[in-house]
């Protein structure tokens, strides 16, 4: 165990300023008896470069690294004469190109996956959502009619395909965008063609004395990030639900307190489905039960993190521990029998933790080892050999516990699982399904505006908090708010997910989600699924009454707690389809400079989104909400109409 000497035990952050959720401050604070070292002190530690924060720092060849002075930014130039506006545009769009180059390798891992399905040589899965697989086809103008399952399959994964390998055209997805969203795009050239190509030429642009204005390399960025969101994402969503199944509400519980002391405690974390889908299974084998049984446990207690945890908690009620920032800490409960994980977002620090407690970390994907971890590789086509092992090493370690164990009680029950389409049904019913009443709603004022609040969770500042104050500002103020991955899990942490937080919200608000039963927040799944919020913003234009792009929409977009570069490409292509969107902890930019100036206002007057960042979440709410208005203002829509008892005679013309 990495023990801390007394003197900086002494000055270590107390708990509950490291983290809004107590599960994980219990843990800190057992962590630190135990002589463990987590994410949060490390964080203390470790201070941040001033100059890097600022992305006043180039690394990109040899010559340097180069260092600009933030505080008077045009007073030096690189060793090349790179600029400050170059430096950072060049910074940024990297940032923008890894993120979106995350998305798409699991976006092409899942559309191989649905080929191979299809073709019969994967037998383990199969096609779960029928009416999701015609929807999607016929969103790509492939034909249905009198057609099988097989054959549709065959075409969606070839017309699917061109979202990675096409080097000219327009991307699939983009059939989906609004008209006047498109319209923009096309003006400004950067409608996204291939994934693989915007990305390649991204890192090329921002090599060493290629594209050296800031101008031209965000005009790049803009349409990489658009890869991601109407590409790599979406297909990665849409094929995940034709195969697993589109996720209805659910109840289900969130915490640290879903552990069960009495049972194995298997923890699946990452982000791609299959593997969580093939444990479930292995889970539920008699032999296996039996096994777990014999050693003296009730049986196996499945558990997620993360967003293949949000995926399924979605999908299946599996209930789900927490967060990013929770990843370490659970396993200082003792309770955990062992961890597998696939990709994304997992911390290399979780082999010493996990070795502090004789708990099995296993890695699974051929792309994503660890130091000091046992892999056992997943195989689509033989996956029980993997997720079979994974169950037994667990149940070996259940028979072996040799710690204390300490599991915090907190668990808290809500709703999760919303999709666009369970959203359409929601609002108006099986035979008048659409976004009729939502759009109403907003035009009439009961719902002032949509918010996404998204991203992740972030040690270097306190855990959940920034999400929890944000949302609940928003929903003060009438704003309907739609969740992603950790962002998600924070709002289920803090009891917002059930119908009864309904009394946090604003009036109108309030009655809107006490008519339809819903909560007034909405999870929607993985971070790689805020494609479903673009869906949904293009299905409020294609509805009618607030105008003819998504930059006309009373909607805001927010991470208030990010930490990685999917996040940067996550907000971008929510930018380049026309939503303001406020991050928070940090920027990488410097202020007052020719590139914050393009990103913080010259997208909007192109007619895109813009970016704006605030640490506070109360000031951030506040921005949000005076977009929000300010579009409805543009709309016409800035005063609320007076209510009409509605007739027959009415409802006969609606």
């Amino acid at each position: 165990m990495n023990k801390k000497d007394d003197k900086n035990t002494k000055t270590m952050m107390d708990p509950k300023d490291c983290t809004a959720c107590d599960s994980t401050a219990q843990m800190i604070t057992k962590a630190r008896k135990d002589g463990v070292v987590l994410a949060f002190d490390r964080a203390e530690d470790m201070k941040p470069c001033p100059i890097g924060a600022d992305s006043a720092c180039c690394k990109n060849c040899f010559m340097g690294p180069c260092r600009l002075n933030a505080r008077d930014p045009y007073k030096k130039v690189g060793v090349c004469g790179a600029t400050i506006d170059t430096i950072m545009a060049r910074n940024f769009a990297r940032a923008v190109a890894s993120g979106a180059a995350a998305h798409t390798d699991h976006g092409m891992a899942m559309l191989e996956l649905f080929r191979d399905v299809v073709n019969g040589k994967i037998l383990d899965y199969e096609i779960k959502d029928s009416f999701k697989l015609h929807s999607v086809a016929k969103s790509l103008d492939i034909e249905t009619e009198g057609r099988s399952d097989q054959d549709i399959s065959t075409d969606l994964y070839k017309e699917l395909e061109r979202t990675y390998t096409q080097v000219d055209g327009e991307m699939p997805f983009v059939k989906r965008v609004p008209k006047g969203t498109l319209e923009t795009w096309r003006k400004l050239g950067i409608v996204p063609r291939g994934a693989m190509r915007e990305i390649m030429e991204m890192m090329h642009r921002t090599h060493i004395g290629v594209d050296q204005h800031y101008e031209n390399i965000t005009k790049q960025a803009n349409r990489t990030a658009l890869s991601d969101g109407w590409g790599g994402s979406m297909v990665a969503t849409e094929i995940s639900d034709i195969l697993f199944g589109t996720p209805s509400p659910v109840e289900v519980g969130v915490n640290m307190g879903v552990l069960k002391e009495k049972m194995v405690n298997i923890i699946i974390h990452g982000h791609e489905p299959n593997l969580f889908e093939s444990m479930v299974v292995s889970v539920a084998s008699p032999t296996l039960v039996q096994a777990a049984k014999d050693a003296g446990a009730d049986g196996i207690n499945l558990v997620g993190m993360c967003c293949s945890g949000a995926e399924m908690m979605s999908r299946h009620g599996i209930p789900h521990a927490g967060n990013f920032s929770s990843t370490e800490a659970i396993l200082v409960t003792g309770a955990v029998d062992t961890m597998a994980v696939d990709i994304q977002c997992i911390k290399q620090g979780l082999a010493e933790v996990a070795k502090c407690y004789n708990t099995p970390l296993i890695t699974t994907n051929t792309r994503a080892h660890i130091e000091g971890a046992v892999h056992i590789e997943f195989n689509d086509h033989l996956p029980m050999e993997c997720t079979d092992e994974i169950v037994i090493k667990a149940i070996s370690r259940f028979k072996n516990r040799v710690h204390p164990i300490e599991i915090p009680k907190e668990v808290k029950t809500g709703i999760q699982g919303f999709s666009h389409e369970y959203v359409q049904y929601m609002l108006g019913g099986t035979f008048r399904g659409g976004y009729a009443p939502l759009n109403e709603n907003i035009i009439n004022g009961r719902i002032r505006g949509v918010a996404g609040v998204v991203g992740c969770t972030n040690p270097r500042t306190k855990q959940d908090d920034s999400h929890i104050q944000l949302v609940k500002e928003l929903i003060k103020n009438d704003v309907l708010v739609l969740l992603t991955g950790c962002a998600q899990i924070a709002i289920a942490k803090a009891g917002l997910a059930s119908p009864e937080a309904a009394h946090y919200a604003g009036p109108g608000l309030r009655e809107v989600c006490e008519t339809v039963g819903m909560p007034p927040v909405l999870g929607l799944g993985s971070c790689v699924d805020n494609s479903r919020i673009l869906i949904a913003a293009s299905a409020m234009v294609a509805q009618g009454g607030l105008g003819d792009s998504i930059a006309d929409l009373p909607v805001a977009g927010a991470a208030p707690e990010y930490m990685s570069e999917k996040a940067i490409s996550i907000g971008h292509y929510f930018v380049a389809s026309g939503v303001y969107t406020v991050f928070g902890v940090t920027f990488p930019i410097v202020e007052n400079t020719k590139f914050h100036n393009l990103l913080f206002n010259g997208l909007e007057e192109q007619g895109l989104g813009k970016w704006g960042f605030d640490k506070d979440p109360i000031e951030m709410a506040r921005k949000m909400i005076a977009h929000i208005d300010k579009k409805r203002k543009e709309l016409g829509i800035d005063q609320a109409r007076e209510r009409v008892l509605v007739g027959m005679d009415d409802r006969r013309q609606l």
